[in-house]
């Protein structure tokens, strides 16, 4: 090599899937305050996803209200579900919006698309349009759920990866993949490598709500547990590398 050559970098990583759902829950994004957003957790993890976005992959993203508010537990409290669920469904909305700005910060076009119309803010939900925003490299958040009360956000994560023809729904957890019992609890717990629809089903072991497991069943859309905690564990499983578990058919 000339003294005057510039290193060679590294070569960029093949991603397995080029479209991807990535569903986190409200919670991950609280960080160890307990409530509410954290900013540096909020950043920490949009630098996943645009690692992730930088090998290529089209992107879509569905982040839970829990952190803010969760309409099972006001309803559980005496409010009328509905009611509560509509609640729950705005917290996913502001959640959206605190990603699209760390994603954005980082140069990073991101499209938050509602369920619910709320022009001012966000876009509302029309399908063609937001896989035009994917193929422009667009990262779509997707928030309010379904629009519905009674349906969770694992549901909607299902049902927009099929409807965006997405190649695999990553469920970004605490642990790093499905266990047959809590590992936080039971220094024994089995972790699966492998595991079908049915057994997740059967066994109640708790990857998504039965709705959800069954929507990505039918349609055949694998759903891959990692640990959202795992520094570069997103990137990882792309590049095939990591700890993980593939609930399959």
């Amino acid at each position: 090599m000339a003294a005057d050559a510039e290193p060679l970098s590294p070569p960029v990583p093949e991603a397995k899937f080029k479209r991807v759902m990535l569903k986190i829950s409200g919670e991950a994004l609280m960080g160890p305050q307990g409530f509410g957003l954290h900013p540096p957790t909020v950043e920490r993890i949009a630098r996943e996803v645009k690692s992730v976005h930088d090998l290529g992959v089209e992107i879509c993203m569905v982040i839970g209200g829990g952190n803010i508010f969760r309409g099972l537990q006001g309803s559980a409290q005496g409010m009328e579900r509905t009611t509560a669920d509509y609640m729950g469904m705005l917290a996913t909305v502001m959640n959206a919006l605190a990603m699209q700005s760390s994603l954005e910060a980082m140069g990073v076009f991101t499209r938050v698309i509602s369920a619910i119309p709320m022009d001012q803010v966000c876009e509302p939900y029309i399908r063609r349009r937001a896989v035009r925003h994917l193929e422009k490299k667009r990262v779509c958040i997707f928030a309010a759920g379904t629009g519905n009360p009674y349906f969770t956000t694992d549901t909607a994560a299902t049902l927009r990866a099929n409807e965006m023809a997405c190649q695999a729904i990553f469920k970004g957890t605490k642990v790093d993949g499905v266990y047959d019992k809590d590992p936080v609890k039971y220094p024994d717990a089995k972790r699966f490598e492998r595991v079908s629809y049915d057994e997740v089903l059967a066994q109640h072991l708790g990857v998504m709500d039965a709705s959800a497991i069954a929507l990505a069943r039918d349609n055949n859309v694998p759903i891959i547990v990692f640990s959202l905690d795992e520094p570069d564990g997103f990137r990882g499983i792309l590049a095939g590398q990591g700890t993980y578990t593939t609930v399959h058919g």
